[in-house]
């Protein structure tokens, strides 16, 4: 007997559709459109090609933003996702304290990212900041606004507290998941903790990591609002990231061509190196799955 499929139900995304379509296809055509123009104003515009993608992927200063920009991603994804799994595993997984722990986790991630930056910002003044009034109290000179290192430090030191909470959760779900016939088998066989990690767990904790490593990667590899807030970029250029270098030349300079063209490299890269990690994980649970 064959199978009778009915597809009707695809009527029921096509408001969904038209509204992605609406508020991402055209908006990205647009700028397709001023990345191959030099605008001048509404009326007056010239054709350039491929001129303002050879000037942008040339220009000096992107490219010292692009190596802080991966410097950046890669240190927060090296330390969130190991930190995340860790906190996962000491969650409680049952009782009142599981509730209590779920909220506490989930506390940092219900606060809008500007407001990240501006109590990091008071939290890190050296007058009435805790941290930064702590750490002059014990001989070290802190100072975001004078010290490259110190301001990197509180930028990851910021972005760990907000994010890992993301990682862990994920983690947390992945470990529910895991049916108890698992452990079962694992205490009969006298498996020690990291057999049991190595050989149940994290192999079950595949898929949530793909979708908590692609997700911090592609916000971390965009992320503007708390170090814009917290140091301004600086000191220096040393804390300018790629969205800050982009929205300056967008809005600041209201260079539209060369901001058009950068924003298409900017979401290539993003692409690319989305890419490249769902590949690599995914490639890893293929070897993991056949040495099992």
């Amino acid at each position: 007997m064959n199978k009778v499929y009915n597809n009707r139900a695809w009527w029921l995304i096509l408001p969904m559709l038209l509204l992605v379509a609406f508020s991402a296809i055209i908006p990205l055509m647009t700028v397709v459109n001023y990345s191959v123009q030099d605008v001048f104003d509404a009326h007056t515009r010239f054709f350039t090609g491929t001129e303002w993608f050879v000037k942008m992927l040339n220009d000096p200063v992107l490219q010292g933003a692009l190596l802080r920009q991966f410097a950046f991603s890669l240190t927060i994804l090296a330390i969130e996702v190991p930190l995340g799994i860790g906190i996962a595993l000491l969650m409680p997984k049952r009782g009142w304290q599981a509730s209590v722990v779920l909220i506490l986790v989930t506390m940092p991630l219900l606060i809008p990212w500007n407001v990240v930056g501006s109590i990091w910002q008071l939290f890190t003044r050296g007058d009435i900041g805790l941290m930064g009034w702590s750490l002059r109290e014990l001989g070290y000179g802190y100072n975001i606004t004078a010290s490259p290192v110190d301001a990197w430090a509180t930028i990851i030191l910021m972005d760990v507290w907000h994010w890992t909470p993301l990682i862990a959760l994920l983690c947390y779900s992945g470990l529910r998941s895991i049916p108890d016939a698992y452990y079962q088998a694992a205490r009969i066989d006298r498996a020690s903790k990291w057999s049991v990690f190595r050989y149940i767990q994290l192999p079950k904790l595949t898929n949530v990591l793909v979708i908590g490593v692609l997700l911090r990667f592609m916000h971390s590899f965009m992320i503007y609002a708390e170090p814009f807030v917290l140091t301004g970029g600086g000191p220096g250029s040393s804390t300018t990231f790629l969205s800050q270098s982009l929205t300056t030349m967008a809005i600041g300079q209201q260079d539209l061509g060369p901001s058009a063209a950068f924003s298409l490299i900017y979401f290539l890269i993003i692409l690319l190196v989305t890419w490249v990690f769902y590949t690599a994980i995914m490639n890893m649970q293929k070897d993991d799955n056949k040495g099992a």
